[in-house]
Formats: structure tokens, C-alpha cells, sequence
């Protein structure tokens, strides 16, 4: 009877703080810890990170020519083909279709000089396209001009072909060929939005297969990273340059001979 009038007075100490005591059953008994009372109240104090809210985090920094005054100009050497100057120099080039990027470039608008429209450019990283590295690295010329037509020989995934659609054009012409059915599908999803690009799902060293669909061009670029790649050019260039026609061709030692 002493355990069991203790059992009261634990009840009476739980309503204060929340309800210590109270429903257990094992309270008459041993003291009356039980209840669902305490978890209750503390519970409570866990609504203290409402009202501060969380902090707000800082901006993060601007992507290229962000929030700064930038000048683009044409290439001296290169027509289709232009110069961001600014912070950090760009080259660029005019996007065909403007509010849309190939494969996450930056993009950079300014106002035109006889218009208050703005125009569109591309920058053209040479770090993923071996005709933008040339072309910074001081090749001598591309014979690539707007009104060009282009055969594209290794076209992949168009991340080039999109410029050099870009470079040639809505009066030119881009011919990509690529065998790899994987990289040939992102080739056809980006030429649904540029005209000027013709996707070719082909193998480069049969050109007869594609002789209906691709005229006599002004320049074949090749990047097809073959150890015959030589091959493939010529037998190209023999079916559809044509005379005083050019080539450019991007040659991949380790491609060619392991041994080098």
C-alpha cells in the first residue's frame, strides 16, 4: 500500500511538466513513470527553427561576359567566325537558332549596331571541337565560309557541326556523316532545330551509299579517327569535292599506329 500511494504523487507531478504520470498502468505499482505526457511537452521546443529561417545563400558567380560589358567582332582571317573581348576572350559564333544550346555552351547576347534587336552567339570551346583549336591555334585557313557547303566526315554527336552550321549559315550547307547509331541519334535531335544540317547515318568508307543524298561540296572536314583515315578522305573527295575544292582533316596519331 506504501508502493501504491506513491504511485499518486508521481501523477501529480506529471501534470505540470506535461504529464508524466497519469495513464500508465504500471503507475499504482512501481511509481508511475507510464504515460504519453513527456514526449508531449519537450516535442514542443523543436518549432524554434521556424521563425529564423534558414540563411539566404550567396549569388554565385556569373557565367561568361555575365553582368559585364562585352564586344564581339568578326574574325580578321575567318568569315562566320567572331571574338568576344572581354574579361576573358571567346570565340564565337552566331547562333542559327537563337534561346537554344547544343550541349550546354554559354551563350552571349548583344544589341546589333543598325538595330535595337539583340543577336545571339555561341561560344565555341576549343577544347571540344579540333576545328576551334585550330583555328585558335593559328591554322591557316578552314575554307569554311557562310554559303559554304561542308561534308562532315566522324560527326559524333554534332557538338562541331552545330557551330560550323552556325558558321555557313541558312545559305550553306552541312553534311554530317556518322556510323555510330548512339552518337547518330543526338546528330539527328540537334539538326531537327538547324536546317542546314543534314544527318547521314553511315559508314564514311562507302560514300556510294550516300551519293544520292550529298552534291558536290566545297569542303570536306574529316574526323573520323580510322587507321585508313586517309582512305576515307580520298575516296570522299574523289566522289563529291568539287574542283578547287578543299579538305580539312584532323589526324589522331595514336589512331593511325599504336606505336607513336
Amino acid at each position: 500500500m506504501v508502493r501504491g500511494f506513491d504511485g499518486g504523487r508521481g501523477g501529480g507531478r506529471g501534470a505540470p511538466r506535461g504529464g508524466r504520470g497519469g495513464f500508465g498502468g504500471r503507475g499504482m505499482d512501481r511509481g508511475g513513470r507510464g504515460g504519453f505526457g513527456r514526449g508531449g511537452d519537450r516535442g514542443g521546443r523543436g518549432g524554434r527553427g521556424a521563425p529564423r529561417g534558414g540563411r539566404g545563400g550567396r549569388g554565385g558567380r556569373g557565367g561568361l561576359g555575365a553582368g559585364a560589358k562585352v564586344l564581339v567582332e568578326p574574325h580578321d582571317r575567318f568569315p562566320g567566325v567572331f571574338i568576344m573581348r572581354g574579361k576573358d576572350d571567346a570565340l564565337m559564333t552566331k547562333n542559327l537558332v537563337p534561346g537554344e544550346s547544343v550541349y550546354n555552351e554559354k551563350r552571349v547576347s548583344v544589341e546589333g549596331k543598325d538595330t535595337t534587336d539583340k543577336i545571339e552567339y555561341r561560344v565555341w570551346n576549343p577544347f571540344r571541337s579540333k576545328l576551334a583549336a585550330a583555328i585558335v591555334g593559328g591554322v591557316g585557313d578552314i575554307y569554311m565560309k557562310p554559303g559554304s557547303k561542308v561534308l562532315y566526315l566522324g560527326g559524333a554527336s554534332g557538338t562541331t557541326i552545330s557551330h560550323v552550321a552556325d558558321l555557313v549559315g541558312p545559305t550553306g550547307c552541312v553534311y554530317g556523316v556518322e556510323f555510330s547509331k548512339r552518337s547518330g541519334r543526338d546528330l539527328v535531335n540537334m539538326a531537327k532545330k538547324r536546317t542546314n544540317v543534314i544527318p547521314i547515318i553511315e559508314d564514311a568508307r562507302h560514300p556510294q551509299k550516300y551519293r544520292m543524298l550529298v552534291p558536290m561540296v566545297d569542303v570536306i572536314f574529316a574526323d573520323v579517327a580510322q587507321p585508313d583515315q586517309a582512305r576515307i578522305l580520298s575516296v570522299n573527295a574523289a566522289m563529291f569535292v568539287k574542283n578547287r575544292g578543299h579538305f580539312v582533316i584532323s589526324i589522331k596519331a595514336s589512331c593511325v599506329d599504336s606505336t607513336v
